[in-house]
């Protein structure tokens, strides 16, 4: 092989090598792309689950358990931070219990801790509410045994769709828990 032959073919293998660079830059823009699109799905499909369990989660709210205020999609800001809660009910009484309601199209570990969370800090962010009892209800479509057990267990209501509407599900001789 001649010094030219061997030029040519470093000249080809750099040009080679910015076409596969080039590639790999767009296809990483693309899954990028892709990302963002199947997040605002699934930001989509976890909306659409809070509308659909909204007017169940009312209906149990204010026959069940008497709240008169029932705020969905609330957030609060503090020290840089925010705490979001998709629905937040509490009676017209100063003394009276609030319950927290978080809607989960499929349930997970991660919404269980989120509503423990949500119930250690609402006091923090929402001080009016400082005096009351706390319960929790998650609201799920999707839920695992082992995960319904689990959140029982830890004295928080849970509620499934049946039938197209949301509905407690607790056994008999729950105990919810107040935070």
């Amino acid at each position: 092989m001649t010094d030219q032959e061997l030029r040519d073919l470093v000249a080809s293998l750099v040009e080679a090598q910015k076409k596969t660079e080039l590639e790999q830059q767009e296809t990483a823009r693309q899954l990028r792309e892709l990302g963002r699109q199947i997040g605002g799905l699934g930001d989509k499909f976890g909306s659409f689950t809070e509308g659909l369990a909204l007017p169940s989660m009312q209906k149990v709210l204010t026959q069940r358990f008497n709240m008169d205020v029932i705020a969905p999609r609330l957030r609060s800001r503090r020290n840089g931070h925010s705490l979001e809660v998709d629905v937040l009910a509490y009676s017209h009484a100063p003394d009276g219990d609030a319950y927290v309601v978080e809607v989960k199209s499929h349930l997970r570990e991660e919404a269980l801790e989120q509503m423990r969370k949500i119930l250690r800090e609402l006091r923090d962010y929402f001080p009016e509410h400082r005096d009351r009892k706390l319960h929790g209800i998650l609201a799920a479509v999707d839920v695992p045994d082992d995960l319904r057990d689990r959140v029982l267990s830890q004295g928080i209501y849970l509620a499934r769709i049946h039938d197209g509407l949301f509905e407690l599900q607790v056994p008999e001789g729950f105990q919810p828990r107040s935070f």
